[in-house]
């Protein structure tokens, strides 16, 4: 159109110029409203999609309140405590007979001598290959529990006073 108005203004036909800048002018426009109903358009598809989405929205939560009455009808709260309450006594119960039953467990099989039978193989497998505990043990050195390891040194023959003029000699105070 531009060209067309250039073309025009050469050959000096001024109307012929000023009918296509008209032209011109309302193309600019229609071409703007055009853009404007199109965002317009698109803003109302969006609108209209989150409407969708609400009501969508709307009707599960009517749902979920249906399904929460009727659960709120079924379900009696001092029925239920009463349940959990039986539910804990029988658990306790069975609890305790568990316990029972391991401790029976326990005794007859720590009654059965299996201590003093291992303490018997014990002894044998030592005899075999000549180790005497129980005559060993009487010779083996122990430490004394009365006397402070100080008393110790004085009766190796060191002193106190020796052991401080050594480390006085080191250089030691």
């Amino acid at each position: 159109m531009e060209m067309e108005i250039k073309k025009m203004a050469k050959t000096g036909n001024k109307e012929a110029c000023t009918i296509l800048a008209k032209q011109l002018v309302q193309l600019r426009r229609q071409k703007n409203r055009s853009y404007a109903v199109g965002s317009k358009v698109t803003s109302m598809s969006s609108q209209t999609k989150l409407m969708n989405s609400q009501m969508k929205m709307a009707g599960a939560m009517a749902t979920t309140t249906k399904t929460m009455q009727a659960v709120n009808k079924k379900m009696d709260p001092q029925k239920m405590q009463q349940t959990m309450q039986n539910f804990q006594k029988e658990n306790m119960k069975m609890e305790m007979s568990e316990e029972l039953i391991n401790d029976t467990l326990d005794e007859i099989f720590d009654a059965s001598g299996d201590e003093e039978e291992s303490d018997s193989i014990v002894n044998q497998v030592l005899d075999e290959i000549g180790i005497e505990i129980s005559g060993k043990m009487v010779n083996a050195p122990s430490a004394s529990r009365n006397k402070p390891t100080s008393s110790a040194t004085k009766s190796d023959g060191i002193s106190d006073e020796d052991i401080e003029r050594q480390l006085k000699a080191l250089g030691v105070d």
